[in-house]
């Protein structure tokens, strides 16, 4: 079996490599989905008799075969095949003859990668807010855990005004929870199926796309046939752009991490497990994880503007430019898994050196502080700000703990208002414990058992 498209010519072998890229190996982490969808456009083909029932049955049984050798990893796809749709319906052709050479009815490559894309995003979308929210939790009980820790703020790296341990986790929380609204708003626009599209202009053919976007539990049909080919790394950037909000909140919460664990500050100690040592220096006790992590946030912000770069200028309609947005794409939301999942890690293990953190109260923390008393005794706070500016030789040490409980109005470190940021988490969660079931269930009954369509880099 050739390719797809094969004329009455061999196409230049250099020609050839430039044009397929890693396409052939890249299909691997989408061939689940394709065979999924491949499977519910089958389903719809025998709805309107361009395939019998023993066509459909046949067909069946070679996408679940080509699933289960997957799963195995004996499912090979060559550079010669280009990708995997082509993989996909050479194995049925070879194997089911007429019904394997019937299944592309109706279909293009282009909304046949564009389907099996939105699929594999869909449940990278819900695993990604999963594991942000178990994140989310985990700083939540960080911060409640040392609501009452206090911990000097900063403002320019100095030493600024009275905070605590509760504030510093419970602000990251409330952060990455926002994120997580703009990951659930991309996958509510990811929701929608393009099959039916074709080539970007539809086919002479009574399709019910309907009953298409209904077995693969789409919310919807993306409508205009044209757009669903448009939206091509459209949606690809979407999605890798709440990835990389959620990274850039990452990305600061590793450099807090990595500076406030150095000796000169000690207010945390990271877990041994998160860092590697030196070639040269035996005492050394790298925080590479969180290094890297800064570095892959960059990562997902270049695979977004790459995508992004790529089809701005494009012409409406197919254009082979859209190929290059695999690659950035999937590399993008497998980075940006994986920085939840370390960050994951130190917050569950960092130990919180109460000592040191106090150490950090010296006593032009209370600088402020002392102004704001001389305010309550009815001293503009202009000249309040002077008195004390000038005299912060003067100024006391204090009790760092009974200045944080003194501030009580909300959001404060007396007033955390975490049961507020619970809510916002159990609500999402529940969002996607609806889903994940809901999908689930759609794709199960579709193919007669659970598969999963995320496939994530090992």
């Amino acid at each position: 079996m050739g390719k797809l498209w094969h004329k009455n010519y061999e196409l230049d072998a250099f020609v050839e490599r430039f044009t397929v890229g890693r396409d052939f190996e890249l299909d691997q982490y989408l061939l689940n989905a394709d065979c999924v969808a491949s499977l519910a456009h089958a389903t719809m083909l025998e709805s309107i008799e361009i395939l019998t029932k023993e066509e459909l049955t046949a067909l069946r049984e070679g996408l679940i075969a080509i699933i289960e050798a997957h799963q195995k990893e004996a499912f090979p796809i060559t550079r010669a095949e280009e990708d995997g749709h082509t993989a996909i319906e050479n194995y049925l052709t070879t194997h089911y003859g007429e019904a394997g050479k019937k299944i592309h009815t109706g279909r293009s490559r282009n909304d046949q990668v564009i389907v099996a894309t939105r699929l594999y995003a869909r449940d990278f979308l819900l695993t990604f807010i999963h594991h942000g929210l178990e994140l989310v939790n985990n700083l939540l009980v960080f911060a409640a855990q040392h609501q009452a820790v206090p911990m000097p703020g900063r403002t320019h790296m100095q030493i600024a005004m009275p905070s605590s341990v509760g504030l510093w986790a419970g602000a990251y929380a409330e952060q990455l929870l926002d994120d997580l609204l703009l990951a659930k708003t991309a996958y509510v626009i990811n929701n929608q199926s393009p099959l039916g599209s074709a080539a970007s202009y539809g086919v002479p053919l009574p399709l019910n796309r309907e009953l298409v976007a209904d077995l693969l539990g789409f919310a919807k049909v993306q409508n205009n046939v044209l757009y669903a080919n448009n939206s091509r790394g459209k949606m690809e950037s979407i999605i890798l752009d709440a990835v990389d909000q959620a990274a850039l909140t990452l990305s600061k919460i590793a450099q807090d991490l990595i500076l406030y664990s150095m000796p000169e500050f000690g207010y945390f100690t990271l877990p041994d497990n998160l860092c590697s040592g030196s070639s040269i220096m035996p005492q050394k006790k790298n925080p590479c994880g969180l290094e890297l992590l800064r570095a892959k946030a960059a990562t997902i912000g270049a695979c977004t503007n790459q995508i992004k770069n790529i089809i701005k200028a494009l012409p409406s309609g197919y254009n082979r430019d859209f190929q290059e947005t695999k690659e950035p794409f999937i590399r993008g939301v497998n980075t940006g898994l994986g920085c939840v999942q370390i960050i994951d890690l130190a917050i569950r293990k960092v130990k919180v050196n109460n000592e040191k953190l106090a150490a950090g109260f010296i006593p032009e923390i209370y600088a402020t502080d002392a102004a704001l008393e001389l305010v309550a005794q009815g001293i503009p706070f202009r000249d309040a700000y002077k008195e004390v500016g000038l005299n912060l030789d003067q100024l006391k040490a204090r009790n760092p703990g009974s200045t944080i409980n003194a501030k009580t109005y909300t959001g404060t470190t007396g007033n955390l208002g975490l049961d507020q940021a619970r809510a916002a988490q159990t609500e999402l969660q529940a969002f996607v414990q609806a889903e994940t079931a809901r999908i689930e269930t759609k794709i199960a009954r579709l193919v007669g058992f659970p598969v999963d369509l995320f496939q994530p880099e090992n």
